[in-house]
């Protein structure tokens, strides 16, 4: 009986603990969604993109609220209300983008839906064991060979395309070892929406000896290996880094929590990335101007914690001995 109270005693300050967590990141997305509301109509693609994320979260998080008690039940109904909101917003958003660039609003318009995301239903670790030996100083490929490469996947690079579409260079590109930051990233990203996408053979021709065995799933840990490694080398530096790598380092964290990464959601990570939140504004990136890109990004990371923080609070989801 004494190891019982033990153990429920230790549950219960996890449940507080983690609801302060809460607290914290839903008054940051409040910002965040009220950044939205008044510049939705001026945010980029790639920021919409990280708002329709959110969406998803959020849309996720209200679905599976722990009912556990008052504090959490004003906690979901403050993220019922943001969504509300967020909704709106990122209706006139999507809606500006058609206009403005209906040509790259049509290649990504897949990706514009809550509905094509998904949230991990479980959870997994990185291995230390697959970073790689050595990183190349310069990144192995572009913005628009990743752009490129993704709507072949998507069937939308042309009126009516194919998708799922795997070209030889694209899997090279895409299954290179050794990129860093951007390339890497998108390595990842490239293999999550061919996924999402439902696209069944996107390793059926590569016939290297070196990749023989290896699944979609095996590169997902590679990759989201080394960007937690990318990651511990940059927060030993977190006070000095650019808006960019700041930027990178949280993208890390979105992508590689979305393919169900849990060891992504750190709280000192988590606290580096609040302070970097312009508190009157609501935006990310403000050293010259808030950032879209960094923004979107940021947000929908902050609703992979709020998710990760809610299951972890969640104790009748988890055995007393």
């Amino acid at each position: 009986m004494t190891l019982f109270l033990i153990i429920f005693v230790l549950a219960i300050q996890i449940h507080f603990s983690n609801q302060d967590v809460i607290d914290s990141v839903l008054r940051s997305l409040s910002k965040g969604i009220t950044y939205f509301d008044m510049q939705g109509r001026n945010i980029n693609l790639d920021g919409v993109v990280g708002y329709i994320i959110l969406q998803a979260q959020l849309q996720e998080a209200t679905r599976t609220w722990p009912h556990s008690d008052f504090l959490g039940l004003s906690q979901r109904a403050a993220a019922i209300s943001m969504l509300k909101r967020l909704n709106k917003s990122l209706s006139t958003a999507t809606s500006s983008l058609q206009e403005t660039d209906p040509k790259y609003f049509k290649e990504f318009e897949p990706i514009l839906d809550s509905s094509f995301w998904s949230v991990p239903a479980g959870w997994s670790s990185t291995d230390p064991s697959l970073v790689y030996s050595s990183v190349r100083s310069v990144e192995c490929y572009d913005e628009h060979l990743s752009d490129k490469c993704i709507t072949l996947l998507l069937g939308t690079w042309k009126e009516n395309g194919t998708p799922c579409i795997v070209t030889k260079y694209c899997r090279d590109t895409m299954t290179q070892f050794g990129c860093p930051h951007y390339s890497l990233s998108h390595q990842l990203l490239y293999f999550m929406i061919g996924a999402l996408k439902g696209c069944p053979r996107m390793l059926q021709w590569d016939l290297r000896m070196s990749r023989i065995g290896l699944t979609v799933d095996h590169y997902k840990r590679i990759f989201c290996s080394n960007m937690m490694k990318s990651n511990q080398e940059m927060f030993k530096e977190v006070q000095s880094l650019t808006g960019q790598m700041q930027d990178i380092f949280i993208e890390n964290i979105l992508l590689c929590g979305l393919v169900g990464f849990s060891d992504f959601y750190k709280l000192d990570w988590l606290q580096a990335i609040l302070t970097w939140q312009d508190q009157e504004a609501g935006c990310f990136g403000k050293e010259d101007g808030c950032s879209s890109h960094m923004t979107g990004i940021a947000v929908s990371t902050l609703g992979g914690f709020l998710n990760f923080y809610l299951s972890e609070q969640d104790i009748t989801k988890r055995p007393i001995i």
